[in-house]
């Protein structure tokens, strides 16, 4: 893969991840979502994992590694936080997306580490 098309895989993601937040807060305020914390858990049912999980030669790079990680953690975390939603915990769920939580640190150092991957690409 060339430098240009990844960059702009981690630009897509970048964006794409940064929406479960907006998609979460509308599943605290409605009690409903079109996804189930089934469907967000597993790490491979968004375009940016199906692609990260095919891209093999990236195996061993370090960026790859701490992406990879961060990102199985955040659909993990973007799963329990959208359960809490779900089951009509408002305020549980609410508290759990700020920043400083395990959902914001997440988002954070996910988002930081696609950009730092990102920069390294010429």
């Amino acid at each position: 893969m060339d430098a240009r098309n990844l960059k702009q895989e981690i630009a897509n993601a970048v964006g794409a991840h940064g929406l479960w937040k907006a998609r979460i807060l509308e599943a605290i305020d409605k009690g409903t979502s079109d996804w189930t914390p089934e469907q967000v858990y597993p790490n491979n049912n968004c375009a940016f994992g199906k692609w990260l999980e095919g891209f093999v030669p990236l195996e061993k790079e370090d960026h790859y590694k701490k992406v990879y990680a961060l990102h199985t953690d955040f659909h993990k975390e973007a799963s329990r936080v959208l359960g809490l939603a779900l089951a009509g915990k408002k305020e549980e769920a609410g508290k759990a997306v700020e920043n400083g939580t395990t959902y914001g640190e997440l988002t954070r150092n996910l988002t930081m580490a696609m950009m730092a991957w990102q920069k390294t690409q010429a």
